[in-house]
This record gives structure tokens, sequence and C-alpha cells, in this order.
């Protein structure tokens, strides 16, 4: 019989490190947050590319959660196009 092994989030349990885990978060939650705005805004992707400042297919990768081809510059900077700015907060852990 195998042992489960339990995590406090799923970013812990795809990545290999607990830094790689709160790099995939903070990407996550900016794509979230920019993806929202978008969807606020009723663009299709064509218009929303033009905005950020990005390709159409780029968009399509953001749009629908591709985490992996985002870095946090990359999307501050596209959080940026869009009026606004990035907030980082610390917590105890």
């Amino acid at each position: 019989m195998t042992k489960t092994k339990a995590f406090s989030s799923v970013w812990d349990a795809i990545a290999d490190t607990p830094e790689q885990a709160a790099n995939l978060q903070a990407r996550a939650e900016l794509m979230r947050q920019i993806a929202a705005i978008i969807k606020a805004k009723d663009w299709k992707q064509a218009d929303a590319a033009t905005h950020c400042g990005v390709t159409q297919p780029r968009m399509n990768d953001l749009l629908r959660g591709r985490v992996s081809r985002f870095s946090l510059d990359a999307l501050v900077n596209i959080a940026t196009a869009l009026g606004r700015r990035a907030h980082v907060e610390l917590e105890v852990a």
C-alpha cells in the first residue's frame, strides 16, 4: 500500500521547492487578476493583446492559465500596460 502525501497547496504539490511554489502561486494570481480585468472590459483576445502590448497567441496563453509561459516580470509589464500596479506583500510563514 502506498502512503498518501498531503500538501498545503496545489503549488506545493507540483513544485520541486518552496521557492518555485511561491513563484508559481504569485504568477497564477497575477494572471487571474489580469484575466478578470480583460473580462470586465469585455475585450476579445486581439483587443486585449493590443492593449497589453503582446501578441494574440501570447494573450491566449495568459487567458488559458499557462503559468509556465510567463515570468513575474512579463506579468507586471502586462498589468502596467493595463494601467495597474502590481503590489507584493510578504506574509509570515
